[in-house]
């Protein structure tokens, strides 16, 4: 019994190397796990379900490959791929969730999210996040022809980068009350998002009660991933030349 997190994989058909390590991992180590989520920013940038390059007919097909086997697949929306919609649901098979969902992982309720949220002192970014997931914004993005959603794409990825180098480190990470907050009103002791890329596991006390929050691990540099069992959990890595274990 093994259910599988990972999140912030950022794909793209510049980084053939995140690619090769992600499909590795499909075809190696989904069969006969229990579900697998993908807590956001799966891709670098989506910018509408009607992009069909040769590089995404490949990620489509190994998730097509996972749930036709009968395995779940879940996603929740990143800060890059928020528009991932009901048609590479349907490609794929992947269940898409609301950006907080509580599942019941082997008797212990947790909150899983993409955690973007949780970062509420990173004004800037929560503005933006407000402007971008209006469905009126959404829906005029998407009538736009793919050739110059795909100009905008690329400008907001090199917006993004430059205005990232700019802020402070815990700027751009979560707020701890928010934290608590969150898990106060969703009733968990235990969350799991990513967003940040800084993996590790985190206690903390909620109302005198000992909570947990796990952070994933972007790709980058390696694979990351979150191996839950019953009797416990484990942050790992995978090499991209090869399926080891770190």
């Amino acid at each position: 019994m093994t259910t599988l997190f990972i999140s912030d994989l950022h794909l793209s058909a510049e980084r053939p190397d995140i690619t090769a390590c992600f499909l590795r991992f499909m075809a190696e180590e989904t069969h006969h796990i229990d579900a697998l989520y993908v807590l956001g920013d799966l891709f670098e940038m989506w910018i509408g379900d009607d992009e069909d390059s040769p590089f995404l007919q490949q990620v489509k097909h190994a998730f097509k490959t996972l749930t036709d086997a009968g395995t779940p697949c879940y996603f929740i929306h990143g800060n890059r791929d928020f528009l991932i919609g009901k048609q590479f649901s349907r490609q794929t098979g992947i269940a898409l969730l609301p950006q907080h969902t509580v599942v019941d992982l082997y008797g212990t309720p947790t909150l899983i999210l993409h955690g973007d949220t949780l970062c509420i002192e990173d004004q800037a970014y929560q503005r933006y996040r407000k402007k971008v997931h209006n469905p009126v914004i959404q829906w005029l993005f998407a009538r736009l022809p793919l050739s110059y959603r795909v100009k905008v794409g690329d400008k907001f990825r090199s917006n993004s980068g430059k205005n990232n180098q700019t802020k402070s480190q815990s700027i751009m990470d979560v707020t701890q009350a928010e934290v608590v907050r969150v898990m106060r009103d969703a009733h968990v002791t235990q969350m799991i998002h990513g967003h940040t890329h800084r993996p590790d596991i985190h206690d903390l006390d909620i109302d005198g009660i000992p909570a947990q929050r796990i952070v994933l691990g972007d790709w980058y540099d390696h694979g990351s991933v979150l191996v839950y069992r019953p009797d416990g959990y484990q942050l790992e890595t995978r090499d991209f030349s090869a399926s080891n274990t770190k």
